[in-house]
């Protein structure tokens, strides 16, 4: 007697829902895989060159920051015009900038270095933080560090930190008009005003300058 094997439709039907279900699964399972693998922090140091500026101090004021991986590849610039601020003011916001990016990007070692003493030693905790203005900076710049595996502070002298100094000028020179062709933006042409010297100041008779940029004198007759 032959024997005729049947399946039920229920049968089928079971086995293509425990099928959609498991592939369901294994989809879900490697999309959690790459995207935790692009989310996961980057175990790798960089490190950050800072700079802050004012030209007056208060004054218009910028800070640039240089960021370069452990093969001193150079991974990002970043600069900004702050507006009437001072020096200090601007040191710690180069060192925000750096944290930020630092965050933002998933690096969680980050290694800055600063030519402002003063900076880095609040930071370190060895000199105090007194001033109602720097104080919310360097609160907001320690719980940035918290949220780091890994940081470090160095002071350098500014010599070595002329990358982060000259993105720093740059950023001034754009917020007071003074932007020159070295960083890809054309320089202005200059303006040509007249005026009078009284006590050893100089009276303009038309037009007004911005502060913090630099003027050439010529002498009339």
């Amino acid at each position: 007697m032959q024997l005729i094997r049947r399946f039920s439709p229920y049968f089928v039907s079971d086995t293509a829902a425990l099928f959609c279900f498991l592939y369901t699964r294994l989809m879900n399972s490697a999309e959690n895989l790459f995207s935790s693998q692009e989310s996961a922090p980057k175990s790798g140091w960089i490190t950050a060159f800072c700079d802050g500026g004012s030209r007056g101090n208060p004054g218009p004021a910028g800070y640039g920051v240089y960021i370069q991986d452990e093969k001193g590849q150079k991974v990002a610039e970043l600069s900004e015009f702050l507006g009437k601020k001072t020096n200090n003011f601007a040191e710690y916001s180069g060192l925000l900038a750096a944290l930020d990016y630092a965050i933002a990007h998933g690096h969680s070692h980050l290694k800055a270095v600063a030519d402002s003493e003063l900076m880095v030693k609040q930071i370190k905790g060895q000199y105090r933080v007194n001033s109602p203005e720097l104080r919310p900076l360097y609160e907001e710049a320690r719980r940035r560090i918290a949220q780091l595996e890994g940081f470090q502070i160095q002071h350098v002298l500014r010599e070595k930190n002329r990358h982060a100094d000259r993105l720093a000028n740059a950023a001034m020179d754009k917020g007071t008009g003074r932007a020159s062709s070295a960083d890809g933006v054309p320089a202005q042409k200059p303006q040509t005003l007249r005026g009078f010297v009284k006590g050893g100041v100089i009276h303009l008779l038309e037009g007004e300058l911005p502060d913090g940029v630099f003027v050439k004198v010529v002498r009339e007759g």
